[in-house]
């Protein structure tokens, strides 16, 4: 009998081992379950939709949209008709200035020109001389009336076209 009990003695130790070591085994193998998880576990990086729903989100999204973009690109279209109404403004007055400054360059070139005349009157000239140097100056007279009249008119020419101008922008905004 203690030899029977011996040898379920040896094979309940060599089971026991087994064991252990099918233990020692399995330990091993489920220490790594948490990361073999984490890397096994699928993950959605897109999520699919039916195209019907795409489309509506679209088309929410537009007309969420459209609204704002169409008072941004009036507002900006106002913007830059009211810079182009500036910009034609300056450019009659930089015309009407130019003419101003010719007007006066003119003027005082003909003034000087009359002046330099008078000073030098020539003391030995007869009565046909004066009388020749007096419509010299009666003309220049009429020449710088002519040039203050010919300058009056442009100017109001210009005046004319920039307020024809606005007037057309202001019609084409309405």
């Amino acid at each position: 009998m203690a030899d029977s009990l011996a040898s379920s003695v040896a094979s309940l130790r060599s089971s026991i081992h087994l064991l252990d070591s099918s233990i020692d085994i399995l330990d091993s193998g489920v220490n790594d379950f948490p990361r073999l998880t984490k890397v096994l576990q699928t993950t959605r990086h897109f999520e699919l939709l039916p195209e019907p729903t795409l489309q509506e989100a679209q088309q929410a999204l537009l007309d969420e949209i459209s609204p704002s973009i169409a008072h941004l690109l009036s507002v900006a279209s106002n913007h830059v008709e009211r810079l182009a109404r500036r910009e034609d403004s300056l450019k009659a007055k930089c015309e009407l200035q130019e003419g101003r400054m010719s007007d006066k360059q003119r003027s005082s070139a003909a003034n000087r020109a009359g002046s330099a005349s008078a000073v030098r009157p020539d003391p030995s000239a007869s009565s046909s001389t004066s009388d020749a140097s007096a419509k010299a100056i009666q003309l220049r007279r009429l020449v710088q009336k002519k040039e203050r009249l010919k300058y009056a008119v442009d100017r109001l020419e210009l005046q004319n076209r920039q307020k024809e101008r606005e007037l057309r922008k202001s019609m084409a905004v309405q």
